[in-house]
């Protein structure tokens, strides 16, 4: 079994070998189970498997990066760079947005001020 940061420091060729490596190795494991093999290699298919995504995680990881840095500086940055949140925080009005009256609104305020009233003690 391989961690994640041990495989962070591989090149992306490396990796590729790895996944291959591990997918011919599930599926001598998936032959096995069938053709009624021993209980140590049935087992074992959870540990390749969890192995595949390790690799995958860390390469998909890597490639994500690459493109963040080639992405630098350009005007736009392609959807899957871009924050999440939810949908609608995304289609929500900005605060400056928020925060601006309409032409009738401004008319009204500086015509119609709040009233000042002086109270007596």
């Amino acid at each position: 079994m391989v961690k994640a940061y041990e495989l962070r420091g591989l090149p992306k060729e490396e990796l590729l070998k790895t996944l291959a490596e591990n997918r011919k190795t599930l599926a001598d494991l998936h032959v096995a189970k069938v053709t009624g093999g021993a209980a140590s290699k049935i087992a074992k298919i959870k540990q390749v498997r969890k192995s595949i995504a390790r690799v995958l995680t860390v390469h998909n990881q890597q490639q994500k990066e690459g493109i963040r840095k080639a992405a630098t500086g350009s005007k736009y940055i392609s959807k899957d760079l871009r924050v999440k949140q939810t949908r609608a925080m995304r289609r929500a009005l900005t605060k400056e947005q928020r925060g601006k009256k309409t032409l009738k609104q401004q008319k009204k305020d500086t015509h119609f001020p709040m009233r000042r009233y002086a109270v007596q003690a």
